[in-house]
């Protein structure tokens, strides 16, 4: 009797052994017609295997790219699709440029001085000052997200005041931002609802 682990190791071990061996049967197929028949036949049987996935895109060409991958590229049919070469199969991605520029106040994140450097590019007007309103207001909620107490909104404005490099200046008698409360209060609302929907 053979056991599995005197068999040949499976390039794809998710398919099992008589996928594999399916395989193999249509790589000895002399016929081209014949082991195309064959590969679709295969192909049939590896989506029935994971029917949770078929609503995944390119799922047929996934598992072309699969059949490609256990016949070791040898298999010669005319493919409904372009696979994966050879070469391209270990290959990394090219590594993604990290940004490691260190951030003035950790609770606003990197993202929104991001987005308040670019608000300082806006041409002047109602869609600027709106923005700012989001910003200004988004700063105060991300402050409360690590003090739980309250902001005092001088506090807001001269944190925009810093980080726009004194292009943004909001006076606090004209512009008002949501209360602390309002903001705390909203957020522990959203709390009590998703422990409640579990």
């Amino acid at each position: 009797m053979e056991y599995n682990t005197q068999a040949k190791r499976l390039i794809l071990p998710e398919y099992g052994r008589n996928i594999q061996n399916m395989v193999d049967y249509c790589l000895s197929i002399e016929d081209r017609e014949e082991r195309k028949k064959c590969a679709d036949s295969i192909i049939n049987v590896m989506g029935s295997l994971f029917p949770h996935l078929r609503d995944v895109n390119d799922f047929k060409h996934i598992l072309w790219d699969h059949l490609a991958i256990m016949a070791d590229f040898k298999l010669d049919i005319d493919y409904p699709y372009e696979i994966i070469k050879k070469e391209n199969l270990h290959s990394r991605p090219p590594r993604l440029p990290y940004d490691n520029g260190r951030i003035r106040y950790r609770h606003y994140g990197k993202t929104l001085e991001k987005m308040i450097r670019k608000a300082t590019e806006y041409p002047d007007g109602e869609t600027k000052d709106y923005l700012i309103k989001l910003l200004a207001n988004h700063m105060k909620k991300s402050f409360l997200t690590w003090n739980k107490e309250t902001v005092d909104d001088r506090k807001i404005f001269q944190d925009l005041d810093e980080l726009s490099s004194g292009k943004i200046i909001l006076d606090e008698e004209l512009h008002k931002l949501t209360e602390s409360k309002d903001i705390l209060a909203r957020k522990n609302n959203k709390n009590y609802v998703r422990k409640a929907g579990r």
